[in-house]
């Protein structure tokens, strides 16, 4: 798959997916992130780099970087799924040569011939000769770079869509507005919100494991566990940056069987001021309704009910030029957990 490390011999010039896609959708795309160190931002990996190494080339000026220092972590973790049928961007254009880059990555191509006499012909003449660019632009050494097509490294639908060849942009100057799918800071919130990680859900219960048909089980999440979590994606090289945050704002509820009744009605408990969701249950209580929980109807017999908890994370960023907060959709993150349910023993007299 397109790597940010290619070998370009003979062998990989043929590479192809399908007859019918360019050789630079094949060649050209990278990684949206380079694996960093840890958590958070690599320094190595905070300015333009790449160059050529026998037949190795390394393109990364426009790699995206994540800092995710203030991600949620733990075993626990997972992300989220927005509520709705959106997803981050399939594919983008950011830089990705310096003029000597692109020279190390075009002329194996061209020697290997594997791409036809006409084709290798009228590459040479764009970039080499002055049909567009003279030399490979290297006169603008160090004033700009090179953009070309990246890739969402789960290659959703769409990902085979960004088909322009390298084109120039100056530093500090945005793409030819033909280009659709440049990035901007939304486009790298879209791709941080995938990053996002999330704490598990399983929430506290009273009484725990075990409860009675017909008593109100109370149920909680602590609010410690449940702060806003957040990810930031950059490209220093042009020095775009977004921060994409998920806050909790509530916890559905769901029995695992119909014959239940939630607290409230919705199974819907919302977050409180104190950043709790639902209450703990202390002593007293007893004859209280909960305000967050559910009261089994019927036994589970010899089994177990799967109550599933899911949190709604609000999903929102800001970025280079964008300072208040723009909204993305939702996202939740649940989990399963047994619940026993017994018949109240009576005793006759």
């Amino acid at each position: 798959m397109p790597a940010l490390k290619r070998r370009l011999t003979r062998a990989s010039a043929v590479v192809a997916v399908g007859s019918l896609l360019p050789l630079f959708l094949v060649a050209g795309v990278a990684r949206a992130d380079d694996k960093l160190d840890g958590n958070t931002q690599n320094p190595r990996l905070t300015g333009p780099s790449g160059g050529a190494d026998g037949d190795t080339i390394s393109a990364g000026v426009g790699r995206i970087v994540y800092d995710r220092s203030k991600n949620g972590s733990g075993g626990s973790v997972g992300a989220v799924s927005p509520t709705t049928t959106w997803t981050p961007p399939a594919c983008w254009y950011a830089p990705k040569y310096t003029p000597e880059q692109l020279q190390a990555y075009m002329e194996p191509i061209w020697e290997a011939g594997s791409t036809g006499d006409q084709w290798d012909a009228e590459q040479r003449e764009k970039y080499v000769n002055g049909g567009e660019y003279k030399d490979f632009n290297k006169e603008k050494t160090g004033k700009g770079y090179f953009w070309d097509s990246y890739v969402n490294d789960s290659y959703p639908p769409g990902w085979d869509k960004c088909t322009e060849p390298p084109f120039w942009v100056d530093t500090g100057d945005a793409p030819p507005a033909r280009i659709q799918n440049a990035i901007t800071p939304e486009m790298l919130a879209q791709l941080a919100y995938a990053e996002i990680r999330v704490p598990g859900t399983a929430v506290k219960l009273a009484p725990e494991g075990t409860t009675k048909v017909n008593l109100p089980t109370w149920a909680w999440l602590d609010g410690a566990d449940f702060k806003p979590v957040s990810v930031t994606a950059s490209i220093p090289a042009i020095g775009l940056q977004a921060t994409t945050t998920a806050e909790p704002i509530s916890l559905k509820i769901e029995p695992g069987t119909g014959d239940a009744e939630t607290y409230p009605a919705s199974g819907e408990c919302a977050i409180g001021n104190d950043g709790r969701i639902g209450e703990p249950y202390a002593k007293g209580k007893a004859d209280e309704t909960p305000p967050c929980g559910v009261r089994y109807l019927r036994s589970s017999g010899d089994g177990s009910y799967k109550l599933q908890a899911t949190v709604t994370w609000k999903i929102s960023w800001t970025g280079t030029g964008v300072n208040q907060p723009q909204d993305l959709p939702p996202g939740e993150f649940g989990a399963d957990q047994d619940v026993i349910v017994q018949e109240i023993q009576s005793i006759n007299r």
